[in-house]
């Protein structure tokens, strides 16, 4: 960056204030001012320090954008407006750069954006780190672990359409190089009661919606599912849909998340089959049956969906039945079995719906660990993403309500530590006097709830172990002997008596005066939801279904590893988890982002001052804006603080050679600033006041005006100056190409004057001459004319007695000649055809000239026929001299002629060379072959022919069977005396013998083929080729006689009607006769 350059701030174009820290004055309602302020202004987020405070817009903004993720790379904290991308980009430079291990921690009421916020952190760190198939591989199942969870662990409530309801901390593994591992995620209880039940307004988890909206119908005929919602109990109909929530298309986002994640085909398909186990369970309602004993016991009104339940989890139905009708207790070696009334009928239902959702979301999460974590051993850096549920206060607040709360308060007492040890950290870095700062330490409270020995949380799992009668009312007794003194413990019935007559207190109800707010906790429903107990015997039967992910989630149900020891309450698990969190919180560099909700209508541009306040109350942002506040407002590095206050001061104007510290130091000095005011650090300027900083700004802003109007003052000169000298160079160069013009124009005129005389003048001499021509011309020409005359005269006078004795002939001649030039002047502009065939000729217009007008149509067609033949080949000069020799052999003598006559002559109609299974024949003949088809070999006991191959060469032809290619005969041609055809239309022929030749023992040979003309014929032209042989004779006639081996046999050829459709027939009458019936042409 150049010194010139001025680097941007947070400070400028400053919407109200960025940073809380430099609110002045600073009071309550001047920070929610400030807020509406900036969120009036789209401006939502904003910091105090270092942590972000995110505004919920309830639209989308363009601020996520890839532009604005590059704007946000590799850029200080404070250089640009607030964005959740700054505290992002911190995080992550600060774990590959540095080596630190970071955390985000999201907190917020439900609706205020936490979901939201934890994504876009993640898509900001997979956009940022590095690329590459596997790390790509990585991000991409990281960032699909997404839908998966929000399907099965969010749901709409009154206050969000997307409510988490679970925590959710993801541990993001990194290499050296900055580039993703793999992750571990861990959730934190899992608001398992609404699997049962929902508040009114509110719907069930958005699997179960998605499910029956986006499944295929065969998806949901194998599940035993229908579509409509109202035919299951655990869904709530009043908010079934959800405007702006597509669960069908939810529903195919998630499947396809599924198998990014890697989860197998399988594996959907089992958890999709919990699922629908789920809603069965909830439609199974009971009855009460009574007994002898007179004790109810409940029965299963309704079998039918139990019965598809324990199909879809392939269990017996009379187990499972009885498992919801009776109830096993072990106590050392006795059992004892007792009966379940409808309303204990009913809490085990639920209690194994809730039970298996919420062990079935667990096993999820376990799953997509597996999935997405790192595969290598090497050391890795660790960025971790907390999205908890923030502090929650309504008008009846239980269990969940509590302990939700008090994870908030262990939040709050390790933000409030780790923020007081990053600012003492960094005035110890920057040696700066540190002073303690007062602030309101929340340890008391944790302690009356996390207290091993009177805390809130052990007296309560205390209750829910001791033997005898327990109920909520114990339990709150306890309370109140035990906790009656604490300052932050408030009971009705409690010994302190300033509570006994405050009647905003319910007599089953107590307070605790948490960090954000007293909030009243009514005790109903602690003592069960803390023991949170399924019946043994429900375990066993889950534990006998042959499924593949059942006896995964109830492993306590094998009866081999029977343990009568008391499982742990949902209390002390969560406590348990709570302190893992806040161990790996406090190993790690923390980053904040609190998220409010502006609104409760879930609408745009909408902010409510009474809700925002309560939020920034129980989020306790004033005090973190006052522990910010307690020693310096506002700290800068030398270089920036230099570089943006550098126009103040003459003497660090415009560049400063030394130090940036003495150049501070100079500037400070020259504006009389009060020492007390700031202070020195190593490389850091400390400011105390906001007052301070907002009077450099001021001071700024007047000098940036002073300078930008020096600057538009030398910028005009300048301008009007280069303009001036603009003009006076175009005017020059205007002037210089005006006097070349007027030269130019000057020039023109006169040698277009000049070239105008000079034409008129060659005009005059050139008309002169050509008097003068014309004149001698006509004298020579009326000589001649005179001559010319005379000597006619003269000749005329002498020939005049021989001129009428000739007169008659010669004009007979002239009219004779006339006519004749006319006749071949007219043949020549007649356009005639150049085809042998064509026998056009125009007709003859005088009779004298018929001779004459034969000969040259004779002479014409020879010519075209010379010029057709000299545009022969080799190849069709062959095929015509055999067609010739074919027409020669059987026109107007063999009725199959004609057809034969359009049909080139091919030779090879089996593609002999080409056809793998003829290979071996085509070996076996050493001539080349010149004709190869198929032929019908003719039996003399029975006229019916077998089919054969024929091959002709020069010097035999050979007889071969189709299939095999095998040669049955081979003949030499000087063998052959004769071939006998008939004059029919007909394809028989036969080939006749020599009488003594060694090819005579087997006989003559009587075959049919379609191509006989073409077969005869090259029979014939090799015969008449070669001299050493005689020609082979062709016999044409309807009756001949074959020799079959010793006898003689009569070919006779009939004409008949067909029959049944065939052609030729050849039938056997007797021993010396076969018949061939030709149809009638």
């Amino acid at each position: 960056m150049s010194k010139m350059e001025v680097k941007t701030s947070l400070l400028d174009n400053m919407i109200g204030v960025g940073d809380m820290v430099l609110l002045e004055p600073l009071s309550e309602d001047s920070f929610i001012g400030n807020l509406k302020n900036r969120f009036d202004h789209n401006e939502i987020y904003t910091y105090i320090g270092s942590v972000v405070i995110s505004m919920n817009p309830y639209k989308p903004l363009p601020i996520y954008t890839a532009e604005k993720v590059e704007e946000y790379r590799n850029r200080n904290f404070y250089e640009l407006s607030p964005h959740i991308y700054a505290l992002a980009d911190e995080a992550y430079r600060s774990l590959r750069d540095q080596d630190k291990d970071q955390c985000i921690l999201i907190t917020g009421e439900s609706g205020s954006g936490k979901t939201e916020a934890s994504k876009f952190v993640m898509s900001y760190v997979a956009a940022v780190c590095g690329k590459g198939q596997e790390v790509n591989k990585v991000k991409e199942q990281l960032l699909q672990s997404n839908p998966v969870l929000e399907a099965f662990g969010n749901a709409k409530t009154v206050r969000n359409d997307n409510s988490s309801r679970f925590g959710k901390y993801m541990d993001i593994e990194f290499d050296f190089k900055g580039d993703p591992l793999g992750g571990v995620i861990s959730n934190y209880l899992l608001e398992k009661s609404r699997v049962v039940k929902q508040p009114r307004g509110e719907r069930n988890f958005h699997i179960f919606y998605q499910l029956l909206s986006g499944a295929s119908e065969d998806t949901l005929k194998k599940l035993k599912l229908d579509r409509d919602f109202s035919k299951y109990n655990y869904l709530s109909l009043d908010s079934a849909t959800v405007n702006g929530l597509d669960d069908a298309a939810s529903f195919r986002t998630v499947r396809n998340a599924m198998q990014i994640v890697g989860f197998m085909e399988d594996e959907v398909q089992s958890v999709l089959e919990l699922v629908a186990a789920v809603l069965k369970l909830g439609n199974i309602e009971f009855k009460p049956e009574s007994r002898v004993n007179g004790f109810d016991e409940s029965r299963v009104k309704d079998k039918n969906d139990l019965k598809e339940m324990c199909e879809l989890l392939g269990l017996e139905q009379s187990v499972l039945e009885r498992a919801f009708s009776f109830r096993t207790v072990e106590a050392k070696m006795e059992k004892v079995s007792t009966t379940l009334n409808v309303a204990q009928a009913y809490y085990a239902r639920d209690a194994l719906a809730k039970n298996l959702y919420s062990r079935l979301f667990s096993w999820l999460v376990n799953r997509i660990n597996e999935s997405i974590k790192a595969q290598t051993k090497v050391r890795k850096k660790v960025m971790g993403v907390l999205d908890i549920y923030g502090f929650e206060i309504f008008e009846d607040n239980s269990f969940e309500q509590f302990i939700i709360n008090y994870c908030n308060e262990k939040l709050q007492q390790i933000f409030i530590e780790l923020t007081l040890r990053e600012e003492q950290e960094e005035y110890v870095r920057e040696g700066i006097e540190w002073t303690n700062i007062e602030y309101f330490n929340n340890a008391i409270i944790c302690d009356l709830i996390e207290n091993n020995q009177n805390g809130i949380l052990a007296m309560l799992d205390e209750e829910c172990l001791r033997p005898g009668t327990v109920t909520d009312e114990t339990f709150l007794d306890k309370l109140n002997t035990v906790c009656a003194e604490h300052q932050h413990f408030e009971s009705r019935q409690s010994k302190n008596s300033k509570f006994l007559t405050d009647h905003s207190l319910p007599h089953n109800c107590f307070r605790i005066q948490h960090y954000a707010g007293k909030v009243l906790y009514r005790v109903e429903g602690f003592v069960d939801k803390n023991n949170d107990l399924l019946y043994r015997d429900l375990s066993q039967a889950m534990y006998k279904a042959n499924h593949s992910l059942i006896k995964l989630l109830f492993p306590e149900g094998n009866p081999s590893k029977v343990n009568l020891k008391r499982p742990p309450t949902a209390g002390f698990q969560f406590k348990a988890s709570v302190g893992t969190l806040m161990k790996n919180l406090l190993t790690k560099n923390p980053n904040y982002i609190r998220c409010i909700k502006p609104n409760d209508k879930k609408a745009a541009h909408i902010f409510t001052d009474s809700l925002v306040c309560h939020q920034v109350r129980y989020l306790g942002l004033m005090e973190n804006v006052r522990v910010r506040r307690a020693g310096y407002a506002f700290r800068q590095a030398y270089e920036p603080c230099l570089e943006r206050y550098k126009m103040l001061c003459k003497q660090t104007w415009p560049h400063w050679r030394g130090q940036a510290r003495d150049g501070v130091e100079v500037l400070l000095t020259d504006l009389q600033v009060p020492v007390e005011e700031f202070a020195y650090g190593r490389s850091k300027i400390f400011i105390r006041n906001p007052r301070t900083l907002f009077f450099l700004e001021e001071k700024r802003r007047q000098c940036l005006e002073d300078l930008a109007t020096l600057i538009q003052k030398i910028f005009r000169g300048w301008k009007s100056r280069r303009q001036f000298l603009l003009l006076k160079k175009s005017q020059v160069v205007v002037a210089a190409w005006y006097r070349r013009y007027a030269q130019q124009k000057k020039y023109q005129k006169i040698r277009c004057s000049a070239l105008v005389v000079q034409s008129f003048i060659r005009g005059w001499k050139a008309r002169k001459i050509l008097r003068e021509l014309k004149y001698k011309k006509r004298c020579e020409e009326a000589v001649t004319t005179i001559s010319a005359y005379w000597h006619g005269t003269q000749v005329r006078r002498e020939y005049r007695k021989f001129f009428r004795a000739n007169a008659g002939k010669k004009i007979y001649d002239f009219t004779i000649q006339r006519i004749m030039q006319k006749y071949f002047l007219g043949l020549k502009k007649t356009t005639l055809s150049m085809s042998p065939i064509d026998k056009s000729w125009p007709a003859k217009p005088y009779g004298f000239l018929e001779g004459t007008h034969q000969e040259l149509r004779r002479i014409f067609h020879l010519w075209r026929c010379k010029k057709y033949r000299s545009k022969f080949t080799k190849e069709m000069k062959a095929t015509y001299e055999e067609k010739l020799a074919a027409s020669e052999l059987f026109k107007d003598k063999k009725a199959l002629y004609p057809s034969s006559v359009g049909q080139p002559f091919k030779g090879d109609y089996v593609e002999l060379s080409k056809n793998p299974k003829y290979q071996k024949l085509n070996s076996l003949v050493e001539d080349k072959v010149l004709l190869a088809d198929v032929v019908s070999k003719i039996n003399r006991a029975n006229g019916k022919g077998a089919p054969r191959m024929f091959l002709l060469t020069k010097n035999n032809f050979v007889l071969a069977d189709q299939k095999t290619g095998q040669v049955k005969t081979s003949v030499p041609l000087p063998d052959l005396s004769s071939v006998s055809v008939s004059t029919q239309n007909d394809g028989f022929f036969a080939l006749r013998v020599k009488e003594g030749a060694t090819s005579a023992a087997k006989g003559d040979f009587l075959l049919s083929s379609d191509r006989l003309i073409e077969i005869i014929t090259k029979l014939h032209r090799i015969g008449s080729a070669s001299a050493d042989r005689n020609q082979i004779k062709i016999d044409i006639s309807d009756e001949f006689l074959v020799q079959f081996k010793q006898d003689k046999v009569c070919v006779k050829f009939i004409q008949g009607a067909p029959k049944n459709g065939n052609g030729v027939i050849c039938k056997r009458k007797n021993n010396r006769l076969l018949e061939v019936s030709v149809p009638s042409p």
